[in-house]
């Protein structure tokens, strides 16, 4: 199944952006007639007819109208992005496969990647969203100081922070398991270096709780991916 990406495509009259439009009739050579799939990314999916084929503005019918509510509970990654972006990438496209809800870049003390380019981000958690058949597609913040994220309300969460310092750690998984109220989860996950322990002490005045995820050292990409499906398994399981 091929799926399109436009947000507006309730509001709009039927009309794909122009990158989805291209996509549509000049690589795919979809024309006037043919049936397509289009998501806006926020539960709905509709099947529609093509009316015009314009690689501009491809305009459809729409036919029929599916939609879903979000997974619950909510799964939201803090995490710093790696030095080489390609892994993060990679995170974020395999995160939206197992579906994560929200991602939030972190700049840390140690971060060695201290800036992004979000439209490519979301460019990579549109492609994503599409090739795993969502219908919910994953939001993405702009890089943001993890002084500012702590010290911001994130109510109605359970909050978690993983590192890899000496201390007290519950395990991640065995923690999900309590959350019979699905309370939307939020997880840390440090940069390359690892949080810094003034990081860790306000996180925890703060209401995170320490956890680990296994007995390895993971890289932060391979730790965003393993909080994602934790918080997804514990809640299959139940």
């Amino acid at each position: 199944m091929q799926i399109f990406y436009e947000p507006e495509i309730l509001t709009n009259g039927g009309v794909l952006n122009e990158e989805e439009s291209k996509h549509c009739i000049k690589v795919l050579r979809h024309k006037a007639g043919d049936q397509i799939h289009v998501i806006n990314g926020r539960g709905t999916r509709v099947l529609g007819t093509i009316t015009e084929a314009s690689p501009k503005a491809c305009s459809i019918k729409i036919d029929q109208t599916e939609t879903a509510e979000p997974d619950a509970p909510a799964c939201h990654i803090a995490i710093a992005p790696t030095k080489s972006i390609d892994r993060f990438e990679w995170f974020l496209e395999k995160s939206t496969e197992l579906g994560v809800d929200k991602v939030t870049p972190l700049l840390c003390h140690q971060s060695e990647r201290r800036q992004i380019k979000l439209p490519r981000l979301e460019r990579v958690i549109t492609a994503a969203t599409k090739q795993c058949l969502r219908l919910w597609r994953p939001e993405i913040d702009e890089l943001t100081n993890i002084k500012k994220f702590l010290e911001a309300d994130h109510p109605g969460k359970y909050k978690f922070i993983a590192h890899c310092m000496e201390g007290e750690r519950r395990e991640l998984i065995s923690e999900l398991t309590k959350n019979s109220a699905k309370e939307d989860v939020l997880i840390l996950i440090g940069p390359e270096g690892d949080f810094s322990p003034e990081e860790v002490n306000m996180a925890v005045k703060n209401g995170f709780v320490p956890v680990v995820m296994g007995k390895n050292r993971l890289r932060t990409e391979t730790a965003g991916i393993a909080a994602c499906l934790s918080v997804k398994m514990a809640e299959y399981y139940k």
